[in-house]
């Protein structure tokens, strides 16, 4: 027969093994507890016992049994509720409540049976005989009715108590089974409307900040990602669609135009030359996009090593500073020294090489452009800024989308991936890019957490 499912669930399974394990360490408790008990009150009656003996012997100034008679049947008067036996040699009885018994030295613990018929009391007997000098035996012992009823009420406490263990642990299982049941089942529905396809679907947050939160938020931040991809991959796909098409169009009608026109040896060489480079600029967006896409998986994160960014920086600068001197620019630099950050050298060069290239690329003649990098107390911030035309505030962030290209670009070369990929090497290093105006001009600002 099969459980039902909140019988099933681990959180049940788990109550049950802690009722379990407590119940045990209850079992174990009061064993301990009716032991302790069960022994101080067998000390009591013995310690009872004995003072009890030590008086016999003090009143019948030792144990002569014919002076410890008269004391006996004394006692058998005025002491109800004890009991006392002297016996001769042979086995009869000569004073006391009790009927005879074997005689045996030390402790010891009898039936009710053997109390006389007109001194009956409840329970058994626990007592102590010892042997006299002249043969005779002397039992003294007192009723163990009360330790019995001590360990009964010790007993009925135990198995009341396990009970109510038991039945506290099955309902507090499953009261925690249908609340992890009621959340487990609420990101099933979730997971399962996901996977229909609807990636708008999140995880339900309660606000209570307990590990069904921290799961749910961990899956949403994961699912908004997941998502930030999916789209992104819808778009790149329909952006190489729309972007390579006319650089293959134009590609084709070179080579058709080629086929039909050229005649001479020289004019195909011509067209060919066009040609390949044609294709050396569809294989070299094909290869940035390949490029983004390894950086995004984060599969570089790795290697991550100590990069000396002051070094590098000005390596970079001093590089570009031809370049920007033949289109008459100035490229100026303030880079503080000792600027370390964690990362991955190769990238961070590609990436700040882009800002470079764009600034320069982007700026007129006679433009002043510069590189900063200072220490903050949050960690490292560079500036790429150039006094160009800008970028407008509504299209910073689309700017970073790959193939997005400005309507003043578009008649440039490039392949509007360079800020894309700037921008997934910034989120690999878990540096912020902001794009901000340099008034006039563009200010990339890159900050580096410590």
């Amino acid at each position: 027969m099969r459980l039902p499912r909140p019988l099933r669930t681990s959180s049940f399974r788990l109550t049950a093994l802690y009722a379990a394990m407590f119940g045990l360490s209850g079992l174990i408790l009061f064993a301990i507890v009716a032991w302790s008990v069960s022994s101080f009150m067998a000390e009591q009656l013995d310690a009872t016992v004995a003072n009890e003996l030590a008086e016999i012997q003090a009143d019948a100034s030792g144990f002569d049994t014919q002076a410890l008679k008269p004391v006996i049947d004394a006692l058998t008067v005025n002491s109800p509720g004890i009991f006392y036996l002297l016996q001769a040699p042979d086995g009869r009885v000569v004073a006391g409540n009790m009927t005879a018994i074997q005689p045996a030295p030390g402790a010891r613990s009898l039936e009710w049976t053997h109390q006389s018929l007109d001194h009956r009391a409840v329970g058994g007997i626990r007592g102590r005989g010892i042997k006299l000098p002249d043969g005779a035996y002397l039992f003294v012992g007192i009723s163990d009715y009360q330790l019995g009823e001590a360990r009964e009420v010790i007993i009925r406490t135990l198995l009341l108590g396990s009970g109510v263990v038991v039945v506290l642990a099955v309902v507090g299982g499953l009261v925690m089974s249908f609340g992890v049941l009621r959340r487990v089942e609420a990101v099933s529905r979730a997971s399962r409307a996901i996977m229909a396809g609807d990636l708008g679907q999140r995880m339900t947050l309660r606000g209570t900040n307990d590990e069904f939160d921290h799961l749910s938020t961990s899956l949403n931040a994961m699912l908004d990602r997941i998502q930030d991809l999916m789209s992104g991959l819808q778009q790149v796909s329909s952006d190489i669609a729309h972007d390579l098409r006319t650089p293959l169009t134009r590609l084709r009608q070179r080579l058709e135009l080629a086929h039909r026109r050229e005649n001479t040896v020289e004019g195909l060489n011509a067209a060919l030359d066009g040609a390949i480079g044609n294709v050396d600029a569809i294989l070299a967006t094909f290869g940035a996009l390949l490029r983004i896409a390894q950086i995004e998986t984060g599969t570089r994160r790795s290697g991550f090593r100590p990069v000396a960014l002051s070094v590098l920086l000005d390596g970079l600068v001093e590089a570009y500073q031809p370049v920007a001197e033949e289109k008459s620019q100035v490229l100026h630099a303030d880079i503080a020294p000792d600027l370390w950050v964690d990362g991955d050298r190769e990238l961070l060069t590609q990436l700040f090489a882009n800002l470079i290239e764009n600034a320069i690329g982007h700026s007129p003649a006679s433009a002043r452009l510069s590189v900063e990098a200072t220490s903050t107390p949050q960690g490292v911030q560079v500036a790429v800024a150039d006094s160009g035309p800008g970028i407008p505030a509504a299209d910073r962030q689309k700017v970073l989308q790959r193939f997005y290209r400005l309507e003043s670009s578009r008649t440039t070369p490039g392949s509007g991936l360079g800020l894309s990929l700037v921008d997934a090497v910034a989120v690999l290093h878990d540096a912020t890019l902001e794009l901000k105006d340099n008034e006039p001009g563009l200010r990339c600002l890159l900050h580096f957490r410590r």
